[in-house]
């Protein structure tokens, strides 16, 4: 399969001026060139849609009319706005080296059509030597979820698929929207050879508002997508992992040290008990969308 070597580069952003810089300085320099460029800023006001436009012309700049419209619904509006056959999407703290559209794109050609995501290996602050080393980090494998900070995407798939969910708002968008790809029948590679480099630390963010999103978030994905008997049985697999012996975590990065969080935080399991409620009062809303994903790929966030 040979795709089109045609691409368009998404993020979001909110006051981040000199990290989207140096970002857009790094999509400028691919050795194979983006077809364009697309940033959604949810109106910063630290200057950064003002730097885009006199130091970056060629980008193309949307800007939100609120500074509350979430990251799902940015990044949504960029994806739409997007005109080329695949999207990369990028969070706006990321740098790429100079091969990292080429080296996705040769390795996609070796994929047939039902491959619909590529995934990298991001490389954050403080992540551990013995995740980067990790023989199950860097093995080429199709996985549950992609990185939303740095992936390339069929954007025909990403609309077919709805997009992120943006009742998510933040965190967690990507394994959901992951399981309805999954559903289309599709596959999530992850290249582990091509690497993104992320500024944020490595792990689950800390905070209330992390805290809080991460739970709620996590079981709207689960009732929405999570067959019965994953669900059912996932507090206690979740246990077991958690208090018995740790191992490296693969595919669920964004997660890491959440039990950590809860204990660190102010209030942290009332937060979690919270962000539980919020979940279940949107059941309904997860009901009338749940499509239990049935591929051989889907798992829930535990290694």
């Amino acid at each position: 399969m040979t795709a089109p070597r045609r691409a368009t580069a998404v993020l979001a952003t909110w006051n981040r001026r000199d990290d989207v810089r140096e970002n857009l300085r790094s999509l400028l320099a691919q050795t194979l060139p983006f077809e364009e460029i697309v940033v959604v800023d949810n109106r910063s006001t630290d200057g950064t849609g003002e730097m885009i436009r006199a130091e970056f012309p060629r980008v193309r700049l949307l800007v939100t009319e609120s500074d509350r419209v979430g990251a799902c619904e940015a990044f949504n509006r960029g994806f739409a706005a997007a005109g080329a056959p695949f999207v990369a999407i990028l969070d706006d703290d990321v740098t790429l080296p100079p091969e990292w559209l080429e080296r996705l794109f040769e390795r996609l050609e070796r994929e047939p059509p039902t491959t619909a995501m590529i995934s990298t290996k991001v490389v954050e602050p403080g992540m551990p030597r013995e995740f980067l080393d990790s023989p199950q980090v860097n093995r080429e494998r199709y996985m549950a979820t992609f990185r939303g900070c740095g992936t390339l995407a069929r954007r025909e798939v990403l609309l077919r698929a709805g997009g992120y969910d943006e009742r998510f708002f933040i965190y967690g968008n990507e394994r959901d929207l992951a399981a309805r790809v999954l559903g289309l029948g599709y596959r999530i590679l992850q290249h582990p050879a091509v690497v993104t480099y992320h500024k944020k630390p490595f792990g689950m963010k800390g905070g209330k508002r992390s805290l809080y999103y991460h739970t709620r978030n996590f079981w709207l994905y689960a009732f929405k997508n999570a067959p019965l008997a994953q669900l059912l049985a996932f507090p206690f697999r979740y246990a077991a992992r958690s208090f018995g012996r740790r191992k490296p975590v693969a595919d669920a990065a964004g997660t890491i040290g959440a039990l950590e969080n809860v204990r660190g935080t102010r209030g942290g399991w009332w937060i979690v008990a919270k962000g539980t409620l919020a979940a279940f009062a949107l059941l309904p809303y997860c009901l009338r969308r749940r499509r239990p994903c049935r591929s051989p790929d889907f798992e829930m966030p535990l290694s």
